[in-house]
């Protein structure tokens, strides 16, 4: 079998799992693909135009962004508004590219990838990562887990 198809495969898996220890989100409605992809090309949109507000309003209210596995999750539109503020402001040449691995009820995994370069040394950053993100019915996201790595 295909690496990626090893992969996907083990994505699969682990959402199956994200899926089951979700919270309940009583009105949540199933993801499709389609509605993944498109959130992503506004996160893509938002990311590459360094544009907090616009990355702020794919969440709810009272959603959480854990950008690595043992940090405090950002919490709220306003703490996910500051973080993408502060983190974006050095990034320049964004270039973000994504897809949809799998979605599962109210529970979508997606591959990611990213280049840019900082302002202020101008050193080429390349990133790769997975996201884990639960919505509600309106589809705004109620949590994004991540996963990124550098090259070594």
């Amino acid at each position: 079998m295909p690496t990626v198809r090893l992969r996907a495969l083990g994505f699969a898996l682990a959402l199956a799992a994200a899926g089951s220890l979700a919270p309940a989100v009583a009105s949540a409605q199933s993801v499709t693909a389609a509605a993944l992809q498109a959130w992503l090309g506004k996160y893509e949109a938002a990311w590459e135009q360094r544009d907090p507000d616009q990355a702020a309003a794919l969440f709810t209210e009272n959603a959480t962004y854990r950008e690595t596995p043992y940090q405090e999750p950002f919490k709220g539109r306003a703490g996910i508004r500051k973080y993408w503020a502060e983190v974006t402001a050095d990034q320049r040449m964004i270039d973000f590219k994504s897809d949809v691995i799998a979605v599962q009820g109210n529970v979508g995994v997606a591959h990611w990838s990213a280049t840019l370069n900082t302002a202020s040394t101008g050193a080429k950053v390349e990133l790769d990562g997975v996201f884990v993100l639960t919505f509600d019915a309106s589809g705004l996201c109620t949590s994004l887990r991540e996963w990124w790595h550098l090259p070594q």
